[in-house]
């Protein structure tokens, strides 16, 4: 897997969550939290901790789990990140704990793009629930071709992080191959002009194939969505969201 620079570059990191300050997939995982209230969550791949600190913050008992430890020193900082355990690593340290639910944001399925370490992420999961625990996550539906919009015509802008630092940001698609695609992120410091880069590799997987590699790991589907609203899933919608309980 590449090195996906903006969770490890610290002038990246502190701009990563004003790529969308008014991310509409928050109040879709805040909402199946509250169906039980004071659950037990995981958050796998917690990144900053934005979602991880509002768990917390509505009394339910989260471990945050990052593999990048610049990602979690804003967590940490976050209102509420005393209230979270932060954990640095992967799927494979979590415990058997009897988790409620497991939550995989951000498209973390797509950043796992090796099949074997996918399948570990899975089963890693399915031991720290609880049976009848609940995995979810959303991966991009392949179908819908997001990817072709990746381009700097279509994807330019600049964006303002906290303290006032001005960087234009813009996709640039590298090589789709199969259900693979490699793509670059250009950060252009407005102030200084400087550039930097961020390479990506994601995993464009289909239906069919989360539904499977769930089957093998003794999930069973629940529900799949198509939009944060709840919509059904259709050709076109932008998002696979997965909700699935342990067998």
């Amino acid at each position: 897997m590449t090195c996906f620079e903006e969770f490890s570059d610290p002038r990246l990191v502190t701009l990563y969550d004003w790529w969308d300050p008014f991310r509409t997939d928050i109040g879709f995982y805040l909402d199946l939290a509250s169906q039980r209230p004071g659950s037990v969550i995981l958050d796998v791949g917690c990144g900053t901790g934005l979602l991880a600190t509002q768990l917390a913050r509505r009394g339910h008992a989260v471990t945050g789990v990052d593999p990048a430890p610049a990602m979690l020193g804003v967590a940490h900082r976050r209102p509420g990140g005393d209230l979270v355990r932060w954990i640095e690593g992967d799927a494979g340290c979590l415990e058997e704990i009897g988790a409620d639910l497991a939550l995989m944001t951000g498209h973390v399925a797509q950043i796992i793009s090796d099949d074997g370490e996918w399948h570990a992420t899975l089963a890693a999961i399915h031991r720290a629930l609880r049976p009848g625990g609940r995995l979810a996550f959303e991966s991009r539906n392949p179908r819908a071709q997001g990817w072709l919009t990746w381009t700097p015509e279509l994807s330019r802008r600049r964006i303002e992080d906290a303290v006032g630092q001005e960087v234009d940001v813009w996709f640039q698609s590298v090589e789709v191959r199969d259900d693979w695609v490699w793509c670059e992120l250009h950060y252009r410091f407005v102030s200084s002009g400087e550039e930097v880069v961020s390479h990506n590799e994601l995993r464009f997987r289909t239906e069919e194939s989360l539904t499977a590699s769930l089957r093998d790991a003794d999930f069973v589907v629940q529900d799949v969505f198509g939009h944060w609203d709840g919509r059904p899933l259709r050709e076109d919608s932008p998002e696979l969201l997965f909700v699935a309980a342990r067998d």
